[in-house]
């Protein structure tokens, strides 16, 4: 799949629900109101979905939510996706969790081909951590990660940066984060759906943040990449790795290999923008993959060159409506 700008489409992200455990404050508002059952794609289809983009050329699948471990069987949706990566289809499959869920799926995950997850983490004080997510529990989340690391899981920590909140930590994360051979990745908030907060009063440039990172640590340029937006820098002091995704201050447009689709079926080129294309119902309209694969490859022909994500005072409303839980992160 090769979009109208040359980029080949190589990485597939698909939110398997848009539920969620926790009410991040940077992510949804905390009186959410969830899709109905009947709209959302059984795990079948899922299934079937992520398999027709994989013959099509996706080498890399991440289940994300919502939290995607909250969905009900979703273990049986991923042990049957690891054929892909016994065939050799699919380079890898992994997904992006908050952890709660961990302790009780680590051991499956890593049975069924898991290799490495990212698990969000925005500070390691637990009475912050219960503010910034409303509902979490630190102790849960940190057992998760201590059992998904112990089944053999490799795991990256994603940081949402958020003014005034978590700024003061970054240097206490990453001794913890590199203590445990687990890279840090720090993210700038995105203007996704309405969250009952003004983002820009959230808002924290990683310019800023890496400026302040360099008076304490030496940081150096590496050629480091995962598949994603993240580009990645070394800490000589600790041998690990630190991420910025900067979809505000320095985009990463031009590089995009991803494509996403909801767990409704709705595909979106762009993380920031609204055209989307209904892939549930040719999904659904025929047992073959005929008018599933036409589909995509007509949407492919629509992704759009970049985002624009902008946060000021100018520029208070969503840069789009729908919620990061509703897309995937």
């Amino acid at each position: 799949m090769v979009d109208p700008f040359g980029r080949t489409i190589s990485y597939l992200r698909v939110s398997v629900t848009d539920r969620c455990d926790f009410r991040c404050v940077y992510c949804m508002a905390e009186d959410m109101t969830f899709l109905p059952k009947r709209d959302v794609l059984t795990l079948e289809e899922l299934d079937r979905l992520c398999s027709a983009f994989i013959e099509k050329g996706v080498r890399r699948l991440r289940l994300t939510g919502g939290e995607p471990l909250v969905r009900r069987n979703i273990m049986s949706l991923i042990r049957s996706l690891s054929r892909h990566l016994e065939s050799g289809a699919l380079q890898e499959l992994t997904l992006t969790t908050n952890g709660s869920q961990l302790s009780r799926y680590a051991g499956e995950l890593a049975e069924a081909g898991v290799r490495r997850i990212n698990v969000s983490v925005d500070t390691l004080d637990p009475d912050r951590f219960r503010a910034i997510t409303r509902w979490g529990d630190l102790g849960k989340v940190l057992a998760g990660i201590d059992a998904a690391l112990a089944a053999g899981i490799k795991v990256k920590i994603n940081a949402v940066a958020l003014k005034g909140v978590n700024e003061h930590e970054f240097d206490d994360m990453i001794r913890w984060a590199h203590g445990r051979g687990m890279d840090l990745t720090l993210i700038e908030t995105m203007p996704l759906g309405e969250i009952g907060e003004d983002r820009t009063d959230q808002y924290l440039p990683l310019s800023t943040v890496r400026d302040r990172l360099s008076k304490s640590w030496t940081l150096g340029e590496i050629g480091y990449r995962t598949g994603g937006p993240a580009r990645y820098v070394e800490v000589a002091e600790t041998g690990g790795r630190i991420g910025f995704i900067t979809p505000l201050t320095h985009n990463f447009c031009e590089s995009c290999n991803r494509v996403r689709v909801t767990c409704t079926g709705t595909l979106f080129m762009c993380l920031g923008q609204e055209d989307a294309k209904d892939l549930r119902a040719p999904l659904r309209a025929s047992e073959g993959n005929e008018l599933l694969a036409a589909a995509i490859d007509e949407a492919i022909l629509r992704k759009p060159k970049g985002h624009d994500f902008i946060i000021d005072r100018d520029h208070q409303r969503p840069a789009v409506g729908r919620h990061m839980s509703m897309t995937g992160g």
